[in-house]
């Protein structure tokens, strides 16, 4: 059975409160920004898009950095809560939680994904740690490698940290080269190195005699 304790999730960043024009502008910048870039993307397209003016894009989220802080906590809640449905469907030994997250990452890429990890991206934008959504990013791989590691202790109890920041390596990996399309399937081959190494951490010790 997996861990049932889940690493808890850091410091929330500031937060607007969602009506039903503030979720019309949040779902267009959140495809503009993941298809185009957060720099491509200005607020006079998103407010178009949207169907909204300007002035009540600027009402709701008060600035574009908002809004890309909006962006980027709405993707990482719905994938937390997509991962979490698929750990609770995982099967009962220590490493079934592992691969259950590389397939959801599998799954979620194909469904949400094209352009790769949308942390990763931002960040490829956003590396200045005083801006609001930093928190977000850095929040968001932190709480994916404490979560790894989590996994990996009922495998390896002397060793989680080391086999934890191994498989955080594979996921991360397989999310670029996902989103690349540096070779087919990246995922199912971070799944088989996952296996082996989760093999290795559980294989019998040297008597200690």
């Amino acid at each position: 059975m997996v861990p049932s304790t889940r690493p808890s999730r850091p410091a929330a960043p500031r937060r607007v409160t969602l009506t039903p024009g503030a979720r019309r502008v949040l779902e267009a910048a959140s495809r503009l920004f993941y298809e185009h870039g957060i720099h491509a993307v200005g607020v006079d397209l998103i407010a178009a898009e949207a169907g909204v003016t300007k002035k009540t894009l600027y009402d709701r989220f008060g600035s574009k950095d908002q809004l890309v802080v909006e962006y980027l906590a709405d993707r990482d809640e719905r994938w937390r809560d997509f991962l979490a449905g698929r750990l609770a469907e995982a099967g009962p030994s220590p490493a079934d939680g592992v691969l259950a997250v590389l397939d959801a990452s599998r799954d979620w890429s194909a469904r949400h994904g094209n352009r790769g990890c949308s942390m990763v991206n931002a960040h490829a934008e956003i590396d200045d740690p005083g801006h609001p959504a930093h928190q977000v990013i850095a929040g968001q791989k932190a709480w994916m490698l404490a979560l790894l590691t989590d996994l990996a202790r009922p495998v390896a109890p002397d060793g989680a940290q080391t086999l934890g920041r191994a498989l955080m390596l594979l996921h991360e990996g397989a999310l670029t080269v996902y989103g690349l399309g540096v070779f087919p399937d990246p995922f199912g081959a971070a799944r088989e190195q996952a296996r082996a190494l989760l093999a290795a951490a559980s294989g019998p010790r040297p008597d200690a005699s």
